[in-house]
């Protein structure tokens, strides 16, 4: 047992290579398979810590942005409906 929580530990701590970020990025430019990894690199105990919080801090600012989408989008459509109101 402990012997896998010390691989565990290892893995985690584990530096990424260049080679490793270029993939890592790679990957984030498909629609759809960026949002998969993004949540598969935050929720797994495998992940290195640098990775999974490189991926929890790129869904926060998903989450704002679909957010902040929606605001403006609501706030486009009152100004269209009220000008054409007019």
């Amino acid at each position: 047992m402990e012997n896998e929580y010390q691989t565990s530990v290892q893995q985690q701590e584990k530096v990424l290579t260049i080679g490793d970020w270029m993939v890592t990025i790679l990957l984030l430019c498909i629609p759809l398979v960026n949002i998969i990894m993004l949540i598969v690199w935050a929720c797994s105990s495998s992940t290195p810590k640098s990775k999974k919080n490189f991926a929890i801090a790129q869904l926060i600012y998903m989450a704002i942005a679909i957010v902040l989408s929606f605001l403006f989008m609501g706030a486009l459509i009152g100004l269209i409906s009220a000008a054409g109101g007019m």
